[in-house]
């Protein structure tokens, strides 16, 4: 490093261990042991090095106590068998996939990881985080509101409704009663009017479509003669469903 040092003094420039006993690593002209040196590659690579060994873990890895490790360096504390990144802790201890769910512990069907909070959604034939029971349409958790469950999904009434049922074309909303039908989109009954005028329409009141959208008879005998013939004929052509 072209400097001379205590002994003492010469030390990692990250976790500041002494280094004149065990040797160092020159790296981006700092003096590391090799332990920090491996961990610095590791993090360049995207990849975890190992708290017990100080290797660079290729494959899966398990988090222990806040550290990183090799799974196989640690054996299921109810059957013995070498770990693998499947591995699951609870209460400071390690387990297998299989003797930790044979501890009744719920797992995400979203996220496959232990539902270990007190609050589980059970749905759809599996178990949920709350955060992870999500609507297949526009992702938002339910959070505890109503879902409708359609071909093994769970959607959002609005979404499910969009997708399989009726939304009125004026407020948005579900239709939860009556439904008026027509020109290829459906209303609440009272929200079925003029688009021009605004007034209100039943299901036996006469209308014209103009632009997909329906128009009373009033405003319609307002229209220029040549417009008239046009919407007439496309009514009678076109009956209301």
């Amino acid at each position: 490093m072209n400097n001379n040092w205590h002994p003492q003094c010469f030390r990692c420039e990250l976790c500041t261990n002494v280094l004149s006993d065990t040797g160092f690593v020159r790296n981006a002209n700092r003096a590391l042991c090799h332990e920090c040196n491996d961990r610095e590659k590791a993090a360049g690579a995207g990849k975890y090095v190992c708290h017990k060994c100080h290797g660079i873990i290729e494959d899966g890895h398990i988090k222990y106590r806040s550290e990183t490790y090799h799974p196989y360096h640690f054996n299921c504390k109810t059957c013995g068998t070498e770990l693998n990144a499947d591995a699951r802790e609870k209460e400071g201890e390690l387990y297998c996939l299989r003797c930790h769910d044979k501890m009744g512990i719920p797992i995400c069907g979203a996220c496959r990881r232990p539902i270990e909070d007190a609050r589980v959604v059970n749905a759809l034939g599996k178990q949920w985080h709350v955060e992870h029971f999500v609507c297949a349409k526009c992702e938002k958790p339910f959070l505890g509101s109503r879902h409708y469950e359609k071909k093994g999904m769970a959607y959002c009434e609005i979404h499910f409704h969009q997708l399989f049922g009726n939304v009125c074309f004026v407020c948005n909303q579900v239709v939860t009663g009556d439904v008026f039908q027509s020109l290829n989109k459906s209303w609440c009954v009272q929200h079925f009017a003029c688009s021009l005028c605004d007034t209100k329409m039943g299901p036996k009141t006469k209308f014209y479509e103009l632009d997909l959208k329906p128009v009373c008879k009033k405003c319609y005998e307002r229209f220029p003669g040549e417009l008239k013939r046009r919407l007439a004929k496309a009514f009678k052509a076109s009956p209301r469903k």
